[in-house]
Formats: C-alpha cells, sequence, structure tokens
C-alpha cells in the first residue's frame, strides 16, 4: 500500500520487546494510522519474541492469563456461532492467523472444513496438534486454489500485515462468489484509546502496522469490492486492553480502574458505535 502520511497522531512505545518509540502517521483520505517506520518484512518476527505475547502460546501461568484464557473461551463460542449463522455450502473456512488453533478446533469439532495460516512456528505446532495438517505457514496461502472458502476469518490480525491490499486481494480470489470475509481489529475512534493515548494497548506498536476506523475499513475494503454488512462490537476487548494500558501507564495492573475505564468506554459506544474492537462482516460481490 503506498501511502503517504499526512502528519503525526502520536508517538507510542513498545512496552512488550524493544523499547523502542514509534510515530503514528495519520492518513486522511483512508483515515487510518501508520506505524512509521515499519520493520521489514523479515526483521518483524523479533518483534513478537516475548513470554508475553499470549495469543502465541496456551500458558496459564499466572490469575491475569487465566482469566484471559476464560474469556477467550467465550468469545470462541460467540464466533462459532456467527460462522454457523452463515448458509454456506461447503461449510469451508480459513483462519488467517490462527495462532495455536483454538478457534479452528472449534470450527473443526462443529462440522467444519478448517485451514489455517500462521507465521510462528511454535504456535502452528500447537496448532497442528489441535487440528492436524491444515495448518500452514504463509507462503502456502498463494497456492491454495481460487474460490475454495466459504468463510475467511482473520481475529485481530489484519493490523499486522504488511502489503496490505495484496493480502485482501488474496482473500478476494479464495472467497468463493458468495463467500463472507470476517476482520475483528482494534479501532482507534474508541473511548478507551481516547483516554489512555499514547498508552493505548491496542497500538501495540511495531507488531501493528496499521490502525483502523471504521471509515478506513470500508474504504480498504471497498478497493476489492468488498461490502461491509454488519458490525458487531467486541465487549471484552475494552476490559483487556484498558488492564493493559494500566499496566504501560502506571506500572501496575490496576484492576478496579482498567474495569471503570473499559465500562465507560463500552457505555458510550452504545450511542456513538465506536467500540474498542470490532467485528466487521464483509461479503465478496
Amino acid at each position: 500500500m503506498n501511502i503517504m502520511a499526512n502528519n503525526v497522531y502520536l508517538k507510542c512505545k513498545d512496552y512488550s520487546v524493544s523499547g523502542k518509540y514509534f510515530e503514528l502517521h495519520r492518513d486522511i483520505n483512508l483515515d487510518i494510522l501508520i506505524t512509521s517506520p515499519q520493520p521489514k518484512e523479515d526483521e518483524l518476527g523479533q518483534y513478537y519474541k516475548s513470554e508475553d505475547y499470549i495469543s502465541h502460546t496456551d500458558s496459564k501461568r499466572n490469575l491475569f492469563e487465566k482469566a484471559y484464557h476464560v474469556v477467550k473461551g467465550i468469545a470462541l463460542k460467540r464466533k462459532l456461532n456467527l460462522i454457523n449463522s452463515f448458509n454456506t455450502s461447503d461449510k469451508t473456512i480459513l483462519d488467517v492467523g490462527c495462532g495455536t488453533g483454538d478457534f479452528l478446533q472449534i470450527a473443526k469439532a462443529n462440522g467444519w472444513n478448517a485451514c489455517g495460516i500462521e507465521p510462528d512456528l511454535d504456535a502452528r505446532q500447537l496448532a497442528i496438534k489441535k487440528v492436524g495438517d491444515t495448518v500452514h505457514d504463509p507462503s502456502k496461502i498463494n497456492s491454495l486454489k481460487d474460490q475454495s472458502f466459504d468463510v475467511i476469518t482473520l481475529w485481530h490480525v489484519l493490523e499486522h500485515l504488511p502489503n496490505l491490499d495484496s493480502h485482501i486481494e488474496n482473500y478476494k480470489r479464495l472467497l468463493k462468489s458468495n463467500g463472507v470475509l470476517i476482520i475483528a481489529v482494534p479501532n482507534y475512534k474508541s473511548y478507551d484509546a481516547q483516554y489512555y493515548k499514547t498508552f493505548w494497548a491496542a497500538f501495540d506498536v511495531p507488531r501493528h502496522l496499521w490502525h483502523f476506523s471504521q471509515t478506513g475499513i470500508s474504504k480498504i475494503l471497498g478497493k476489492q469490492k468488498f461490502k461491509i454488512v454488519k458490525t458487531l462490537p467486541m465487549i471484552f476487548d475494552a476490559f483487556y486492553v484498558c488492564l493493559l494500558s494500566e499496566k504501560y501507564k502506571s506500572g501496575k495492573m490496576n484492576f478496579f480502574k482498567a474495569f471503570q475505564i473499559g465500562l465507560r468506554s463500552n457505555l458510550k459506544a452504545k450511542q456513538s458505535g465506536e467500540y474498542s474492537s470490532l467485528i466487521y462482516i464483509a461479503k465478496n460481490e
């Protein structure tokens, strides 16, 4: 994606790995933020090498991680209900950035022909143990057949992908003519993002290369003739993000304050629609 960044929106620190600072440049035309500088593709992996990168492990070392997995279990059931609501022919699904394979596992157990893409070797190996050899590294996606999936999902993945337009073009190729693309991403226009600003955990630089608004997602998907037919909130994300944001801001996890801000964000979003994270359901036109 060739984007001219128009101005600096914020400066943010990588709290997880490097401790480096990155700028968020605002693209006014697309209404998105762009992490700058963006790591080169062969450098991205080093920014995921942290024991705290929870989506790449199944560990339950402390109360926070145990709570994360409880909430993840609830979220998995909601995701399953969502994909089961679609009238699909063969129940074929591709989960891009499938992590340790929990969503693929529950989808497969409920009759879906599930395939996954995961760049992290350790996470991919855990996923393969759960669902078999239908989980691949990203190089495999180019060899998958055209129009082979009813549903493609990206649960908090799109913000990590370099060469954004080419990825979406590929999903267009892989989806059947009436297929569904499901994308979940953080929303930088949410109340909790405005409250925490540079400490907002969902900026997660430089792993998050792009930071989306509802307008931005609509414009980016529209380039490939995807039409957003529904937008859904991810209620729990506000509390999780606020908890990490409190840690970045004050050095400790202030559970009470995080719950207070997360609740306020969700209540405000009932009027504005600007939840901490949103699920976009787009149809292949």
